[in-house]
């Protein structure tokens, strides 16, 4: 276990991550079904409410198996970020942890479980001019002008970031544009005590076979509807919310710019690098014990030792 103070809590907070599609939906209810507990999503793609299909949020009958926190509770339209996600998370296990001696946090995005895990450095708020700027050059001229623009105002932030993620770049771009300072010398990266003790679970599968299953996933999504929720969102297109595999590659469908196999091979080569990618962050963290997803009474062992 590990936590923030010397005084060991009584509380302990079960963190389950891993890589898009592995399992850790249905692994995270077994867990918090087994240890009375209640889940926190740490999926930003999950948290809007209109994308219902391309972020795979757990099922209705999902729902059902667990309490859920963080799941469709946000507009597309609305601003958020991985700080009101962490001071609304820790609020969220305060009341948890009055009725439970367990909580279950899961997801796939990195920042946002190390945020509620060790906090996040206290960094300007954005400026909306900047913001604004930055967006609109992402949407006229695509994301290689950010990677070119933060290369050149933070070369050792940007060797280490999501070169992927606009939103990594743009906030990364307009705090060195407002400072005037290196955002890499603004991070701090010291622990904020928290008052819980935590077990980091990781899941994991043998390559081919998690690559398989995204590509199961992605056919049953267009199955399921995805071109047509994509369509019904295309006028919100320029939204961070919307700027995320699944959806970009249906809007360049939408626009004209590949045809819908190309899209669907798109998503589904973009999802197994995203996946790649979620490995990598996770896998630098030495604290967190790996299983497959299968491995229940593993996992539960583990925690109960």
């Amino acid at each position: 276990m590990i936590n923030g103070d010397d005084t060991p809590p009584d509380k302990t907070l079960i963190v389950i991550v891993g890589p898009t599609a592995v399992g850790k939906t249905s692994c995270s209810i077994r867990i918090a079904q087994m240890f009375d507990a209640e889940i926190v999503s740490a999926d930003s793609r999950q948290f809007y409410s209109e994308l219902n299909i391309g972020t795979a949020p757990p099922s209705e009958k999902e729902l059902q198996l667990a309490k859920h926190h963080f799941i469709g509770h946000l507009s597309i339209n609305k601003e958020y970020n991985v700080y009101r996600f962490e001071t609304e998370a820790l609020v969220i296990f305060e009341h948890l942890f009055k009725k439970s001696q367990y909580a279950v946090m899961v997801g796939g995005s990195g920042l946002y479980i190390n945020a509620v895990c060790y906090g996040i450095d206290d960094l300007p708020d954005p400026d909306a001019v900047v913001r604004k700027e930055l967006n609109q050059l992402l949407e006229n001229e695509g994301i290689e002008p950010l990677r070119e623009q933060l290369a050149g105002l933070d070369p050792q932030y940007f060797a280490v970031v999501d070169q992927e993620n606009p939103k990594r770049l743009i906030r990364a771009i307009e705090v060195c544009l407002t400072t005037g300072k290196k955002y890499s010398d603004l991070r701090k990266n010291r622990s904020k005590p928290r008052r819980f003790n935590m077990i980091k679970i990781g899941l994991n599968r043998e390559r081919n076979d998690l690559f398989e299953i995204i590509n199961q996933r992605v056919d049953k999504m267009i199955e399921n509807g995805l071109v047509e929720e994509v369509r019904s969102l295309y006028s919100y297109k320029h939204l961070n919310a919307l700027n995320t595999v699944g959806y970009k590659e249906i809007f360049d469908y939408l626009d004209g710019k590949n045809d819908l196999e190309r899209a669907i091979e798109n998503i589904k080569t973009n999802t197994r690098r995203y996946a790649k990618r979620q490995l990598v962050w996770f896998k630098k963290d030495p604290t967190i014990k790996w299983f497959h997803p299968d491995e229940t009474d593993e996992i539960i062992n583990f925690i109960n030792a």
